[in-house]
């Protein structure tokens, strides 16, 4: 363990720490990526329940998780994150499960991501991602993301404040055009903003969308030991990070609202027809790829959190120790080959509605992280914070409330859909449920190479 730690310390300073801003822009795609995902929340809700939706859910889901992540990031600063929380909190059968449940997530998660690029690059030449060329792009986009972590948190931090910049600078001109047309040219969005009603309105779905695109606070926590005073840059990349998502959703809908287009037109890949309409081709072009940097930026991001759960894990016993191995970097890799191998394969998975089973597993995973904060307060109280959820003990307990709620509601929306022939809510239970048997199977193999160890 010592010598790791040492190794790992190496690593750091040859390949240097992540900075506020780069934690900030890391966690923004994380979370987010852009306005990208948000089409489905306006053709379902209509302009006015997406708007109060994109207000509402960071008051009651995001601002609490991210104090949650604030506070146990700056007082358990270990790579691993969310899955040293819970095993410091309540023990390794349910650090262990927190681990199962967000790796499993991973796989439904990361699906996504190489898809949208490839949604994205089709729509400039359709016969480009046609058959298996646009599996062989989204493995292209795997590779390449594999192939960026490699060279550290640093990399992929810095890499992800470029991307922003690029990926956001059309939504600028969007919501500029938008908003220049409807306040100043008088244009005729504003009175129907707030009228009701997209045919076939699906508010339960828009709700499910609208959590899907707010999660994923946790992610960045499991590169501490890569963040840069990570006590004092979590909590204040967590807020930064907070405001920035929300501020990023609502202005572009506001834009396309007020200027009059109507929300029934909007579904996935839509803010490209509402650059073409208000600015011309060349703005369509420019939101295109966005969405695929959208893509790659988000699954790059998220490759770099993911990776850093089975290190942890290899750290305590319970996977083979060569995931261990770190290059000059700092960087896992071979955890990072695993991974990039077990993601590549999901690639070609036809799971319909990803999302509902990605929030379901991801949910159990972020309420132990929440009853994690609770059982610490309790268990150790003298534990330095310094950051602190503000209300004390009740305060810890209030923050999960809002996030537990919205986690039913989404699992009462996805009662009727179905994945791989079977309800979502049983697919995702049988997924869960492996967790158990897997850490049986995962311990009885760390007492038996204890066993065959001699102690030193």
């Amino acid at each position: 363990m010592a010598l790791g730690q040492v190794g790992l310390g190496g690593a750091r300073v040859g390949g240097g720490k992540m900075r506020l801003l780069p934690l900030v822009a890391a966690t923004y795609f994380m979370v987010s990526g852009g306005p990208y995902g948000l089409e489905d929340i306006i053709g379902m809700a209509g302009y006015g329940w997406a708007l109060v939706l994109f207000l509402v859910v960071p008051v009651v889901w995001s601002l609490p998780t991210s104090l949650m992540v604030g506070e146990l990031a700056a007082a358990v600063p270990e790579e691993g994150g969310y899955y040293r929380w819970v095993r410091r909190a309540m023990g390794e059968f349910w650090g262990f499960q927190e681990a199962w449940l967000s790796l499993a997530a991973s796989v439904f998660d990361m699906a996504i991501y190489p898809t949208i690029f490839v949604l994205y690059l089709g729509r400039i030449e359709p016969a480009w991602t046609a058959g298996y060329r646009g599996t062989g792009w989204a493995l292209a986009v795997v590779l390449v993301c594999a192939a960026w972590n490699l060279r550290g948190a640093r990399a992929v931090g810095e890499g992800s404040v470029g991307l922003f910049c690029v990926l956001l600078s059309p939504f600028v001109v969007l919501t500029a055009v938008g908003l220049w047309k409807s306040l100043v040219l008088g244009g005729h969005g504003g009175a129907s903003f707030f009228e009701a009603p997209v045919a076939g309105r699906d508010f339960a779905g828009a709700v499910s969308v609208t959590l899907w695109n707010y999660m994923g606070w946790d992610n960045a926590s499991t590169v501490a030991q890569e963040v840069e005073e990570p006590q004092r840059n979590y909590p204040r990349g967590m807020l930064a990070a907070t405001g920035l998502v929300a501020l990023t959703y609502v202005l572009p809908l506001a834009a396309v609202g007020l200027a009059g287009i109507p929300a029934a037109r909007f579904s996935t890949g839509a803010w490209a027809d509402a650059a073409k309409e208000l600015v011309g081709p060349w703005l369509e072009l420019c939101v295109v790829l966005g969405g695929m940097l959208n893509g790659a930026g988000m699954f790059n991001a998220l490759m770099m959190s993911y990776t850093r759960v089975p290190y942890a894990m290899a750290e305590d016993g319970f996977l083979p120790a060569v995931m261990e191995r770190r290059n000059r970097w700092g960087v896992p890799w071979v955890s990072l080959a695993v991974c990039t191998v077990g993601w590549a394969l999901a690639l070609r998975l036809s799971f319909e509605r990803l999302i509902s089973i990605d929030l379901v597993l991801y949910g159990g995973a972020l309420l132990l992280e929440f009853v994690a904060l609770v059982v610490l307060r309790v268990k150790e109280p003298g534990l330095v914070r310094p950051f602190r959820v503000p209300g004390g003990l009740l305060g810890a307990v209030a923050m999960g409330l809002g996030p537990a709620a919205l986690i039913a509601f989404a699992l009462w929306a996805a009662r009727g859909e179905r994945v791989a022939g079977l309800p979502a809510l049983e697919f995702a239970g049988i997924v869960a449920a492996v967790g158990p048997v897997v850490y049986l199977v995962a311990k009885a193999m760390k007492r038996a190479a204890s066993g065959a160890t001699p102690s030193v």
